[in-house]
């Protein structure tokens, strides 16, 4: 298993575990940047933390397949 395997496990390992948090953390981030960008890229943010937790749960759910 080579180091990128390893990576992508642990990942894995770490949505399945704490999503919850993960998603908590991914909106704390995208506040911080509305905050510092006065909302300017609010609607930008926004689709990235979707994309963000999409992609954090699809991780989470091949453990549970």
């Amino acid at each position: 298993m080579g180091i990128f395997d390893k990576a992508r496990e642990a990942a894995e390992n770490l949505a399945n575990e704490h999503g919850d948090k993960v998603d908590q953390g991914i909106d704390k981030a995208g506040d911080f940047v509305d905050e510092k960008t006065e909302g300017k890229y609010a609607d930008k943010v926004d689709q990235g933390q979707d994309a963000a937790k999409n992609f954090v749960d699809g991780l989470g759910n091949k453990n549970n397949n």
